[in-house]
């Protein structure tokens, strides 16, 4: 069972208002995160460019023709030190944009110019590791980690449980999720399963839980392991955290929309 650690209410009694604080993308899975002030959604798509590339590892057959796992791809679960690239993606010139402590900045088009950014990826992977071989455009659906399009929706009350239950300060930009909510109770997102969800303009329906792995345990900036986020979870008997959401409805999403259920 779920300890509640109850959000103040306002001293008038009224309830508080769940609403959104922030909006991200990961234009290259695993390979950068990206702050948004807005973001417009179109029913059944995910965020626009959130994991539209990903880094197929030199034993994968993945071609971006169809959806497959997170196993065919580099990713942070594997490779703590990707955790602390930071992404900036400019959509009039299509560029990406990455930054990482280790490594000077490369700005590059993903779609005409990869063996430039392969090269400067692999200078964050140890070589006993599975190697980054190409970069991977989705044609068909991004490779978020459902097998279905979707956004993630994150609870700060539960993310700030977690921080309790480890005893030290998280950032919680290790969850890598798309919408952060405040002003709900501690993992009350995960009474919304199939629950149609408005934030702003946008309807949502959530259809699942987000398990979670091992790039949790890693500091989004240094890139280094320094939390055991998963036996956290596992004190609740699972090792979830955040919900995916499939657009029923698309519109604008920004920053202050109020979230409700429909």
């Amino acid at each position: 069972q779920h300890q509640i650690w109850r959000q103040a209410q306002p001293e008038d009694g009224s309830k508080m208002t769940a609403k959104v604080t922030e909006i991200w993308r990961h234009p290259i899975k695993s390979h950068g995160r990206e702050k948004l002030d807005s973001v417009t959604v179109q029913a059944g798509g995910t965020l626009p460019f959130d994991r539209l590339w990903a880094v197929a590892h030199d034993r994968s057959k993945a071609d971006g023709s169809e959806w497959v796992s997170c196993g065919h791809f580099c990713r942070v679960a594997k490779l703590p030190s990707l955790m602390a690239i930071s992404a900036k993606f400019d959509a009039t010139s299509g560029h990406v944009t990455l930054s990482h402590p280790d490594a000077d900045d490369l700005t590059f088009d993903p779609d005409t110019n990869s063996e430039e950014f392969i090269a400067w990826t692999k200078n964050l992977v140890p070589e006993d590791a599975l190697q980054p071989a190409r970069l991977v455009k989705a044609h068909a659906q991004a490779f978020t980690d459902s097998d279905f399009p979707s956004i993630t929706l994150c609870n700060h009350a539960s993310h700030r449980a977690v921080e309790q239950r480890v005893g030290q300060p998280l950032s919680h930009l290790r969850w890598r999720g798309n919408i952060w909510i405040d002003g709900l109770a501690p993992w009350e997102e995960f009474d919304w399963d199939d629950r149609e969800i408005r934030i702003g303009e946008t309807i949502v329906r959530v259809r699942e839980r987000t398990d979670r792995c091992k790039s949790t345990h890693s500091n989004p900036e240094t890139g280094k392991r320094d939390a055991d986020v998963l036996s956290a979870l596992a004190s609740w008997g699972h090792q979830d955290f955040s919900v995916r959401a499939e657009v029923i409805h698309g519109g604008e999403i920004k920053a202050g929309d109020e979230v409700a259920r429909v």
